[in-house]
């Protein structure tokens, strides 16, 4: 065999040597892209994002769009050449498996996760935007979860209230462990609670449960491995709210969409146009005081937004920074760290004051006036 042809031949086997390792090599990494925005200020599927009942509400213009990373899942194995492909790629990016999921978590486990996330953004954000608007939100301590094989498993149940602990009111969450642990492990604690089906029914009318079909459970405490005495449950907060306010949209999760989703419902039980017909877009987790966390993926939430045409960008504070390295032509980040900072911006926004917004600077550098 000549030697051109054997030089030829070994360089191609060594190629598809090189391409089958890529395909076949799994490696511990997960992709990261842009994912879509929904309009919070408009339609989905058919049917308005925010649905509020029994209250006045405005006609709204303009976007206020929420943004989404589409992630791959936990039981996706990324190949060599998957992962190199994707760091070649500007706007997608690759990052350690571990970084988005714990070890051993499956798709199942994560899909709830991110239900359950999703949930507590919205129902955040509702206390947020009410209170901006000075509505007020009632609270009540009721029974979070209950821990299998403890006391209370099957006499305590998940959304339970819980108004009292021998007889001594609950007037806030931590009330709960605070009179329980008074008792010595073994002895009986006596819980006065109003079931969950009948406090979700008057929920629904806006209203906390009476004391009409209350019950006294009585649950023997048992020792913790700190030598208190507990029963076995964990004690939450319940918002009831005035009238009511629901989220419709399918097939997306986690908390970043919180302070979008608060700026939706201030804008829609508001007077006037608070985007003045702008394309708002933005991000962020919000917590029942209004403050605005940082989420992850914060550079392909950008892209997407400005793909889709937004003009602005509401960036949580903390992730301004990052977002600034690389902020795509045309798009203009504006920091926000609550929500009232979110809304005296979309002020100066539909008012063309674009020069007094807070902006986001590059780590290391300062805006210039």
């Amino acid at each position: 065999m000549p030697r051109r042809t054997a030089t030829l031949l070994a360089s191609t086997l060594m190629l598809i040597a090189l391409l089958c390792a890529g395909v076949l090599i799994p490696v511990p990494y997960s992709e990261m892209s842009p994912g879509p925005t929904v309009n919070t200020l408009g339609d989905h599927d058919g049917e308005p994002v925010l649905q509020i009942s029994g209250r006045k509400t405005y006609p709204t213009t303009g976007h206020l769009n929420m943004t989404t990373v589409r992630v791959t899942g936990p039981d996706y194995t990324m190949n060599l050449f998957e992962a190199v492909y994707g760091w070649l790629d500007h706007d997608n990016a690759v990052v350690p498996h571990k970084t988005l999921y714990p070890e051993g978590q499956t798709a199942e486990q994560a899909d709830q996760e991110n239900a359950e996330e999703f949930t507590q953004s919205q129902d955040s954000a509702k206390v947020a935007a009410l209170d901006q608007l000075h509505i007020p939100v009632a609270t009540q301590t009721v029974v979070a979860s209950v821990l299998k094989g403890k006391p209370a498993d099957g006499r305590l149940h998940a959304g339970d209230v819980i108004k009292a602990v021998d007889g001594t009111a609950v007037k806030q969450v931590g009330d709960v462990a605070k009179l329980v642990t008074r008792h010595k492990p073994g002895q009986p604690v006596v819980f006065t609670i109003t079931p969950a089906k009948q406090a979700a029914a008057a929920e629904k009318q806006g209203k906390k449960p009476g004391t009409a079909g209350q019950k006294q459970i009585t649950i023997t405490t048992q020792k913790a491995d700190n030598g208190r005495a507990v029963v076995g449950i964990q004690a939450g907060v319940d918002h009831i709210f005035p009238f009511p306010i629901d989220v419709k949209l399918a097939d997306v999760g986690g908390p970043s969409a919180g302070l979008m989703f608060a700026l939706g419902i201030v804008d829609k039980l508001t007077p006037g146009d608070m985007t003045g017909g702008k394309f708002v877009a933005g991000t962020g987790t919000i917590d029942d005081k209004g403050k605005v966390g940082p989420i992850g993926g914060i550079s392909m939430k950008t892209v997407g937004a400005r793909d889709k045409g937004a003009e602005f960008f509401l960036t949580p504070k903390d992730n301004c920074a990052t977002a600034a390295k690389d902020t795509p032509r045309g798009l203009r980040l504006v920091k926000v760290n609550t929500i009232g900072d979110a809304v005296k911006a979309l002020e100066k926004i539909r008012k063309g004051d674009i020069a007094g917004l807070p902006s986001c600077s590059p780590a290391g550098t300062s805006p210039k006036a």
